[in-house]
């Protein structure tokens, strides 16, 4: 059982936004050492049903006698500071604090936490790293950005000292926490609402890896020398790996697709032959992400059986390349998170190792910041569709300060050639998928947003 002392004197926890990836998660573990624990949220989701079925009162709207009745409130990043249920706790001078910093105080629980981080693939290799320590019967707590249909939820209460999170740089909330491992997958120009410059972004992962002991693990992607730079900062145990350098720690080596886009390879391990690997998700930026997974557990011991094992029966975390199903004429359609041109470029890599006629890509810009920082970087990275249309921009946490719209980003698309579609009606843009595609086609929904409708609509 992890170590509780630091949190054992909040006996009453109330959650604002408790029906989030993170929060309820956070919730569950509570709840399984024993908090009481209680929580509001705007809307009913799966999330909020399956709160209450553990017995975590789950109010939708406010809730200001559970609040009164709390030894502290957490409340999630997307809470402002005059909700009515912030301003209570103020009111009798209840503790506030942050979901990151929280999450920190739980990470400080267990004796090891093994954080994920990166600008990209971090919900993917949670995932592969959660399984394999499964399949080992490690018993670990995890705590996952999607739904894994393995855990039948986004998150394991176990009862070992491993707890496996997804670590965001968003607005440096990795720097709450307190890892024995770090994963860093790549360092990328994302969120610049926050960040401002890239710079920045770079500064902000030194301090990450600064926070490691001198007998914790930092594994990097030997392929991004921003990564690479950051063995320098730690004297932790540094490990590389990577698709394109044989001198890394693991390397994969006869990388090889079928006609799914699945791949298999042999991993080298400091140039000795190791496993073969065979993956059940597309595109080789996957091929990257199981080398960190391999070398994170390599380090802790996990058998090679029980990491090919568990590869193997990894079929992707959801909204990542997920299959939805088959229009009439053999139309497949897929839905994706991706929301950054360098996702983007991952995904139509990964589709053109299947086969299929022509390709249509329906994109939802996420925020405004992100679609006028990298407008040239989208249209670059949709150019690789055959068919796109976009929607409008899903503006998550901003107001449009920026004098921006997807229309924008048609123009840029049409500038350099390609003739794009602007349709932001839902139901528009489903008919004119129906009215238009082909046999063997392949349609893909891309975004962070609502554009994760599109696909149900079109199969139904």
């Amino acid at each position: 059982m992890p170590n509780i002392d630091n949190i054992k004197k909040y006996k009453n926890i109330h959650m604002i936004g408790i029906g989030g990836v993170s929060m309820s998660g956070i919730a569950a573990i509570l709840k399984n050492w024993g908090f009481h624990v209680t929580g509001s949220d705007w809307a009913k989701s799966e999330t909020t049903e399956k709160l209450n079925e553990l017995d975590i009162h789950v109010s939708i709207g406010h809730n200001l006698e559970a609040v009164k009745n709390s030894d502290i409130v957490v409340y999630s990043a997307a809470i402002k500071q005059d909700d009515p249920e912030m301003l209570e706790a103020k009111k009798l001078n209840i503790p506030t604090i942050e979901r990151a910093d929280f999450l920190g105080e739980l990470t400080r629980c267990y004796q090891d936490t093994i954080c994920i981080s990166g600008t990209h693939g971090k919900t993917t290799t949670t995932s592969m790293i959660a399984l394999c320590f499964l399949e080992a019967l490690e018993n670990p707590s995890i705590q996952v950005g999607a739904y894994l249909k393995q855990l039948d939820g986004n998150y394991r209460v176990g009862n070992s000292e491993h707890f496996i999170i997804e670590a965001c740089e968003y607005v440096e909330s990795f720097l709450k926490f307190s890892p024995k491992a770090e994963v860093i997958l790549n360092i990328d120009n994302d969120h610049l609402d926050y960040f401002k410059t890239f710079e920045n972004i770079k500064k902000s992962f030194i301090k990450y890896v600064k926070l490691l002991p001198t007998d914790g693990t930092l594994i990097v992607n030997g392929d991004d020398n921003n990564c690479l730079d950051l063995i320098t900062h730690t004297n932790a145990n540094a490990i590389t790996y990577s698709i394109e350098n044989e001198q890394c720690n693991f390397y994969a080596k006869n990388i090889a697709f079928d006609s799914d886009g699945f791949s298999s390879f042999d991993v080298y391990h400091n140039n000795e032959f190791f496993c073969n690997i065979k993956l059940c998700v597309p595109g080789i930026h996957n091929v990257s992400n199981a080398l960190s997974c391999i070398a994170l557990c390599t380090t802790y011991g996990i058998q090679k059986s029980s990491i090919q094992s568990a590869l193997l029966k990894f079929t992707g975390a959801h909204r990542r390349f997920e299959f939805k199903g088959k229009l009439d004429n053999n139309v497949s359609v897929y839905d994706d998170y991706g929301h950054h041109p360098t996702e983007i470029l991952a995904t139509a890599k990964a589709l053109s190792n299947k086969k299929f006629n022509h390709s249509w890509v329906v994109f939802q810009p996420h925020t405004y910041s992100r679609t006028k920082n990298l407008l040239r970087d989208f249209a670059d990275a949709l150019l690789n569709f055959d068919n796109v249309i976009v929607l409008d921009i899903y503006a998550a946490r901003e107001k449009n300060t920026y004098g921006i719209s997807s229309k924008d980003l048609v123009n840029e698309l049409i500038s350099i050639g390609k003739d794009a579609k602007y349709i932001p009606d839902f139901n528009q843009c489903v008919s004119y998928i129906k009215n238009n595609t082909e046999e063997n086609d392949i349609v893909i929904t891309l975004g962070a947003g609502t554009v994760t409708e599109i696909g149900p609509m079109l199969i139904q």
